[in-house]
């Protein structure tokens, strides 16, 4: 079998669930119900990854088991196929509003349901696969944070300051989204630092730095090794967020251009939450001595016209701000 989890039949005629168990039972797990009642008892404690629902029942209709299914959060997930007779105008629209994802009417044709089963169990897979992602980002990003003094929230705090930056500089918004979430792995390659050094409260040595450096490299290591454009945006940041527009930056002392746009804009928007939140060194900048420090590196530090960019949309940097400081602080 290649599910965890079963497909749920629910009907109250033994004879129509005899067909599903027909249909379904040589390529998926399967497990019955014959009323709302026990489909209701069954979804709670087998989590199904799937449940074809008949609507008419003496107990309760099909629609109301789906209502109470999406009332609990434990199955509320739970993709419903009602399986009818009922062909009235408006029924199937009924089975939507219920939170059904589908509607297959009888007598049921064998293939129709086993092709409509493996469209949504593909659509729940790449549901499951994007949270996977999500988790992946999640983890890589506060990994290379773990032993640093930053707080939690300053790698997603600066990820959203980079999408509204990027969309504001040009970027469509499937691109600005794709940055958001490759940016708070631009630190990834700290995973290879000493703690000594990630922790250390003096100046660095100048050996010390050298080896600081290296996370640039390290980063893009570990995050280019997948071939998904998530990571290889994420690989291209973590490698050259230090870079600086006049050409004083590592690990490559690229210049001006030469430095890809996405690095050039986490880095403003690095830069801007790092002066703007609290470190056990020194309390939060206020706003006005940060855009003079921002100006001042125009140019020199950061892209001149994205700074620009930066200054242009600060209304909306500032709201996000003012979201993510109402928020507990979290520390890793």
């Amino acid at each position: 079998m290649l599910y965890n989890h079963p497909i749920l039949c629910v009907d109250d005629d033994p004879i129509n669930l005899a067909l599903l168990r027909n249909t379904l039972q040589e390529k998926y797990p399967l497990i019955f119900a014959s009323n709302g009642a026990e489909a209701l008892t069954m979804a709670a404690s087998q989590l199904p990854i799937l449940i074809l629902l008949d609507v008419q029942m003496p107990d309760m209709t099909g629609f109301e088991v789906a209502q109470q299914l999406k009332l609990n959060p434990e199955t509320k997930h739970i993709p419903i196929i009602f399986v009818t007779s009922l062909l009235e105008e408006g029924d199937e629209q009924a089975g939507f509003d219920a939170g059904g994802v589908d509607y297959i009417t009888k007598p049921i044709s064998p293939n129709i349901v086993r092709a409509r089963v493996k469209t949504h169990l593909s659509l729940v897979r790449a549901s499951r696969l994007d949270a996977v992602c999500q988790d992946a980002i999640h983890m890589l990003g506060e990994a290379g944070h773990y032993n640093d003094s930053d707080t939690g929230q300053h790698i997603w705090r600066m990820a959203a300051y980079s999408r509204s930056l990027a969309l504001a500089a040009g970027w469509n918004d499937d691109r600005a989204r794709l940055l958001q979430m490759a940016a708070p792995m631009h630190d990834t390659g700290k995973i290879g630092i000493p703690d000594a050094i990630l922790q250390k409260p003096d100046k660095l040595t100048a050996e010390e730095w050298i080896i600081m450096k290296q996370h640039s490299h390290i980063g893009y290591t570990i995050l280019s090794n997948s071939r998904e454009p998530l990571f290889q945006l994420a690989a291209e940041i973590a490698l050259n967020h230090h870079e600086k527009w006049d050409g004083s930056g590592y690990p490559n002392g690229l210049a001006g251009e030469a430095i890809p746009e996405s690095a050039r804009i986490v880095a403003i928007a690095d830069v801007f939450d790092a002066l703007s939140m609290r470190r056990p060194y020194k309390e939060p900048w206020p706003i006005e001595r940060i855009l003079l420090t921002l100006h001042e590196m125009a140019g020199v530090h950061l892209d001149k016209r994205l700074v620009a960019v930066f200054m242009y949309i600060l209304p909306e940097i500032l709201k996000i701000k003012a979201e993510w400081d109402s928020r507990p602080e979290v520390m890793l």
